[in-house]
Order: structure tokens, then C-alpha cells, then sequence
């Protein structure tokens, strides 16, 4: 797998110190004219393997099933359809970068749901690369948050266009900033390493906060271990080649202390869809029939499933 390189200097675009102030901006001015939707929830913590797994119980999902439906009926009519191109001015946030916009997810189900995405159109099955890690850091600098990338339908992309997502922490109302905090603590790593107790693939790598002070030097450092985590687990591809599409779908969680990947097997277990937040943790059911399955089942077997089981 080939390295991407820097070819030009760092250009400031987001004035530092503001995102944070934009997001809660934007939030209001966009739930005041109806741009703005949330899904309520409600949520259980539900215990596996030493995890108190956060699981919310949406509870209407009417608006956003309406929606997935005309954009299918769109795409089935032949036709593309993008919600980022052009994307909602009503949902705009902030300029990133010279390569990426900040914009409010439409349907959040947690609050401040910030959408990281790319100004011209690339396939969410292509790797990240140099630009997209940038954005990531200058987000990070401003919001102490987690960022997620779904690689793939199977991964639990619903776009097609290129987008990375940052919720703010703690993603739990009570106890651990994020669910799996009690595992990461009890991992050794120094630089690679994995996590103990995720009996599936994945590899986890220790970032430095301290990066977030130049998001090219920061974005530099994180591609790297970005291809070497990829290269760990049999997922490299040619960056080079054409279109740069991954070859396998996975999920990519990091936060300013730390990146993990886990390689995907299916979208769903049963019913249940799971994205790159199962992996941080944090689960979405749509009623209390899949609640209950997830429960008799468990999350973290669940997690199993979805990924590539290593146990």
C-alpha cells in the first residue's frame, strides 16, 4: 500500500475556537424552521463482558423511513440521488477545511450529531486519505468528541457520499465517557495492539492529543497508522489505483487518544443493524422485540457476529 504524501501547505479555514459556538448555533436556528428532525429515544444500559452497553430504543422512526423510501424511489427511477450535493444551507455548520463542510445530521439521534463531509462528491468505499484526517483533527481540536466512518453499506453507510461523523463526549448520559472505556483502559498497547475481550478482528492505536494543535502534522501521523492498521489486518489495496476503493468494508472509530478499525462481515444481526457506534459501545434497536433479542443474545456477541469472529 502506498503513502500519500502532503503536496501543499496547511490552510486554515475553520477559525479556531468556533466550531463548537457554530454547532449550537446552527442546532437552534435549525430546530426552530423544522431543518432539524431528532429521533426520540430512550435507552437501557445492557451488561456483556464487562461493558455497560448504552442501547437506545428509537421510538419514531416514521420521517426518516419516509425519507430512506423516496430516496430508493429516486434511485430506483435511474436517477442519483445526494443529500450533501447541494447539501441543506439550513444545516450548514461550518466550513472544515478547504476540502470538507460541517453539517448537522438531519435525523440525529443524539444531540449536536456533526457530519464531516467532503465539498465534491467521493465514494464512502474509498480509503481515507490525507485531506479527510485533517478535517477529522481540526474537528477534534474544537470538540472533545468521537469520530466514526462507516466504510460501506455493510459497514452501516447509508450515503454513498464521503462522510466522517463526530458526536461530542460523553456519547453515555452517566458513567464512562464512552462504553468500552473500562476494555481500552485494560489494554497494554503501546502504539498496536488489541483489545482485550473483542473476541473478533480489529486493531487499535494510540493517538496524541497534542496533534490536534496542527491537523496536517496530526493528519499526517494518523494516515500512517491508519495504513499500517489496514496492512495489520489484511485489508490493504493500492491507494494508488483507480477510484482508491477499499477492498473490504469496516468500521473506523477514533477520538484524540486513539483509532481502532474493525473489519465487517454483515450489516445486520437479525434485525439489528449495527455501524461503527457498536463498536464504541453503543447500540440502536427499533422496538422491544429487537431489544429483547439483544439481551438474550448480548451485545458484545452481537458485535461478534457483525464483525469477523476471531474466538
Amino acid at each position: 500500500m502506498s503513502e500519500e504524501k502532503p503536496t501543499a501547505r496547511e490552510t486554515q479555514v475553520l477559525e479556531p475556537g468556533t466550531l463548537w459556538a457554530k454547532v449550537i448555533e446552527r442546532t437552534e436556528q435549525a430546530l426552530q424552521c423544522g431543518a432539524l428532525q431528532p429521533i426520540p429515544t430512550k435507552y437501557e444500559f445492557v451488561e456483556q463482558g464487562g461493558v455497560r452497553f448504552l442501547v437506545r430504543i428509537l421510538s419514531n422512526l416514521v420521517r426518516k423511513d419516509e425519507a430512506k423510501k423516496q430516496n430508493q424511489e429516486v434511485t430506483n427511477s435511474g436517477k442519483e440521488f445526494n443529500p450533501f450535493l447541494p447539501y441543506d444551507q439550513d444545516l450548514f455548520v461550518a466550513d472544515i477545511s478547504n476540502t470538507h463542510v460541517g453539517l448537522l445530521n438531519k435525523f440525529n439521534v443524539v444531540d449536536h450529531h456533526l457530519l464531516i463531509v467532503t465539498r465534491s462528491f467521493e465514494e464512502q468505499e474509498n480509503w481515507l486519505n490525507l485531506q479527510d484526517f485533517e478535517a477529522m483533527w481540526a474537528s477534534l481540536a474544537e470538540i472533545d468528541g468521537l469520530v466514526f466512518y462507516n466504510g460501506g453499506q455493510i459497514a452501516g453507510a447509508s450515503q454513498r457520499h464521503k462522510h466522517l461523523q463526530l458526536i461530542p463526549l460523553p456519547l453515555a448520559p452517566e458513567g464512562s465517557k464512552i462504553p468500552i472505556e473500562p476494555l481500552l483502559t485494560s489494554a497494554t498497547f503501546k502504539g498496536f495492539g488489541t483489545i482485550p475481550g473483542f473476541p473478533f478482528r480489529h486493531a487499535v492505536v494510540s493517538l496524541d492529543p497534542n496533534w490536534s494543535k496542527s491537523p496536517l502534522e496530526a493528519a499526517i501521523a494518523t494516515l500512517e497508522r491508519y495504513h499500517a492498521s489496514l496492512r495489520t489486518l489484511g485489508l490493504q489495496g493500492d491507494v494508488a489505483a483507480p477510484e482508491n476503493r477499499q477492498s473490504a468494508p469496516y468500521n473506523f472509530l477514533a477520538t484524540r487518544e486513539w483509532m481502532l478499525i474493525v473489519p465487517r462481515s454483515q450489516e445486520h444481526f437479525e434485525s439489528i443493524s449495527v455501524n461503527s457506534l457498536g463498536f464504541a459501545g453503543a447500540l440502536l434497536v427499533r422496538n422491544a422485540e429487537e431489544m429483547k433479542l439483544l439481551k438474550d443474545y448480548g451485545p458484545l456477541s452481537i458485535l461478534k457476529n457483525v464483525a469477523i469472529p476471531t474466538i
